[in-house]
């Protein structure tokens, strides 16, 4: 584990040592959002294929060959899947990766003394 060292840069008042923070905070962040968008993705997207193609299979008339209605429902379901997929994980993705940095970051800052963050003592 990566030890975060809240002390000045060579010694100065004005500058903190808050690099390692940032560091730590965006490799996290990364980590994090990589592993959830990847399970979520996953999980939203066989769910939701199965069910498009579920509804799909059962409001075709019955008059179409089923070979046809399944090629047809198969090539809809791909290609459906595909857009929301890539659409709903890009949304997703931004969203939860600017929330939870954001609250990291909150986090981080909130646990610094106040003699060594970089917000103003009040």
């Amino acid at each position: 584990m990566i030890e975060i060292n809240y002390g000045k840069f060579h010694g100065s008042d004005s500058l903190p040592r808050c690099a390692y923070g940032h560091i730590c905070t965006y490799l996290h962040t990364y980590i994090h959002t990589y592993i959830h968008t990847y399970i979520h993705t996953y999980i939203h997207t066989y769910i939701h294929a199965y069910m498009h193609t579920y509804m799909h299979a059962r409001t075709h008339p019955r008059t179409r060959a089923r070979a046809r209605t399944h090629a047809r429902t198969h090539a809809h379901t791909h290609t459906h899947t595909h857009t929301h997929t890539r659409t709903h994980t890009h949304t997703h993705t931004h969203t939860h990766t600017h929330i939870h940095t954001y609250i990291h970051t909150y986090i981080l800052v909130l646990s610094m003394p106040m003699s060594t963050n970089w917000l103003p003592s009040v």
